[in-house]
């Protein structure tokens, strides 16, 4: 019963969650890009940012651990942005 709880507790992200958040953002903007131009270190940075405000936008709104996890990363960096209320049928 305490892992429901657990599943059921608002999405914290650890420093090493989130630093593994960040290194799966980060390629994902290399591959939109197709892996040309840009740089590493520009592709970290800016995927820092995206995951500190979903992150962020995650927390406000009360959104489970086991509720992110059903969504995944790239589903999550789409739909939980500050400017969005809650998902209601995230993309699978």
């Amino acid at each position: 019963m305490s892992e429901d709880r657990q599943d059921q507790s608002p999405m914290v992200a650890s420093a090493k969650e989130r630093s593994e958040m960040i290194a799966v953002a980060a390629y994902y903007l290399a591959e939109h890009r197709g892996f040309s131009g840009g740089n590493a270190t520009d592709d970290w940075l800016a995927a820092e940012q995206q995951i500190d405000r979903m992150l962020d936008a995650i927390r406000r709104q009360g959104i489970s651990r086991l509720q992110f996890e059903r969504t995944g990363l790239r589903n999550a960096l789409r739909l939980w942005r500050p400017s969005h209320h809650h998902p209601t049928s995230p993309e699978r």
